[in-house]
């Protein structure tokens, strides 16, 4: 880190310090502050950041009872001081702003996707063997050692790479490398997703400690729902993780995987107020995907259902009604971040083996970050691929080139000369796609009838590399 750079985020950490020490006294007078702050350090357009999302801010805070000045107001006072500041400074000065401006120069620089986030398995290894989980076919011998991990930030931070999330298997069977990776790289924001049953005090302990590690709980329904895919007395254990972290000062939400058998459960008020009484300040949403061999495309949502959790998720997090908590649907959502972000374009995903893949979800790769650098892996044929075809619909409700435009994963994979990455038994890309080929089909009429309502249907994201050729006039970063 420059020195221009270590005495701006010093004196962004001291205001922060600031804002927090005074918060309760006054939560809308100090929530201005940052606001304000963050403008001055971050804002304007020519830096890519919008001037109105300043002033619509301004306006949140400025709105008496407004739901999401109390979601944050009672996030900030119940959250840790230090691990309030390091998620500012880490996921906001560091990632947000630094690391974005860094990642679109080097994406110019390099002629290819750099994603601003890397998903990555530290072991295949779980203490739990869920019905249905892909993971838990594969074993406990697969890990990528400290060394690497430790290898794959370094070589991010250098691209701009600021943010880390982990999955598995179950990260937190390798809890004191992640705390270790964390101390090391303090300017980074860590996330990992968990099954919430190796959570303990002293593992809170080194969260606050660190003050940049923030977990994701799975959790699809309640206690028969959970216990019966989980196994018995998992679900109580969930809870009592939730209420651990919680208690602790710790930022931490949910991770819901919805099918069409859990929907009406895991949309309910009573799933949402669950949450919230438990500390939950976000839940992630994501589409049941019918990757591997033996996987189960029957669980997949109907058009109905799929159109019910669309209107749903937006009804909770709206600025009336709803809930004190923010959701997200990795499906649904696809609006806000102009499609697909997979391939490297936002996001990238490292199995146990060390292949890189583009989608924790896709497991196809031409690249090993045992053989390649990451910027190697980023420009291997089948992220290139991406980088051209991004966005795969102009409707951002049909985002996925597996899911919901399977004909184009096909064709990438083909073209790129990309293998199958599964760790239990290897798929044929036309097996894979051949699973979503109806479910696209019966989705598609739904999907564009909800598009063409849409208040606005923005484009999304359009690639450098095919503006010109898909005959666009504007790029979005």
């Amino acid at each position: 880190m420059s020195v221009k750079d270590s005495v701006e985020r010093a004196a962004f950490g001291a205001a922060i310090d600031g804002v927090l020490k005074n918060i309760k006294k006054d939560p809308k007078k100090n929530l201005l502050k940052i606001v304000d702050l963050t403008e001055k350090m971050m804002g304007g357009d020519s830096k890519g950041f919008r001037s109105g999302a300043f002033a619509g801010a301004r306006d949140l805070i400025n709105q008496e009872n407004s739901k999401w000045m109390n979601y944050v107001t009672r996030l900030l006072t119940e959250t840790d001081p230090h691990v309030a500041k390091m998620t500012a400074l880490n996921l906001g000065y560091q990632a947000a702003f630094k690391g974005t401006k860094m990642i679109r120069e080097n994406r110019e620089k390099y002629g290819c996707n750099i994603p601003w986030l890397i998903l990555m398995d530290p072991t295949s290894a779980c203490n739990l063997r869920c019905k249905g989980c892909w993971a838990a076919e594969y074993g406990h011998k697969l890990n990528l050692t400290f060394d690497e991990l430790d290898s794959i930030v370094t070589q991010g931070k250098e691209l701009g790479i600021f943010f880390y999330m982990f999955t598995g298997g179950e990260p937190l069977v390798r809890k004191d490398d992640l705390i270790k990776l964390c101390e090391k790289h303090n300017e980074c924001a860590f996330h990992s997703y968990t099954n919430g049953t190796l959570v303990d005090q002293a593992f809170c302990d080194e969260m606050k400690r660190v003050g940049n590690l923030s977990l994701s709980i799975s959790l699809e329904g309640f206690e028969d729902a959970n216990d019966f895919r989980r196994g018995d007395g998992v679900y109580a254990k969930v809870l009592h993780a939730m209420d651990l972290l919680h208690e602790n000062g710790l930022i931490f939400g949910n991770s819901v995987c919805y099918t069409s058998k859990n929907m009406d459960s895991v949309t309910s008020d009573e799933f949402f107020d669950l949450l919230i009484e438990h500390g939950s300040r976000f839940a992630w949403y994501f589409h049941l995907m019918p990757v591997g061999m033996n996987a189960t495309p029957e669980l997949m949502p109907s058009p109905e259902q799929r159109e019910y959790i669309y209107h749903r998720l937006r009804e909770v997090r709206g600025n009336k009604g709803g809930k004190e908590i923010y959701v997200m649907d990795f499906q649904n959502d696809g609006e806000f971040v102009g499609g697909c972000i997979a391939g490297g374009r936002n996001y990238c995903h490292i199995n146990p083996k060390g292949d890189v893949e583009p989608c924790v979800f896709i497991h196809y790769s031409g690249a090993n970050i045992r053989e390649n650098t990451l910027l190697e892996a980023l420009k291997q044929p089948l992220f290139m691929e991406y980088r051209k075809g991004q966005p795969f619909n102009d409707n951002m409700l049909r985002p996925c080139p597996m899911l919901e435009n399977p004909e184009l994963l096909q064709e990438m994979v083909k073209r790129s000369g990309a293998h199958s990455t599964d760790v239990q038994e290897e798929e044929p890309v036309e097996h894979l796609c051949g699973k979503c080929a109806q479910y696209a089909e019966n989705w598609k009429e739904t999907a564009d009838r909800l598009w063409m309502a849409h208040p606005y249907r923005q484009k999304g994201y359009i690639n450098y590399a095919n503006a010109e050729e898909k005959g666009y006039a504007y790029k979005v970063d």
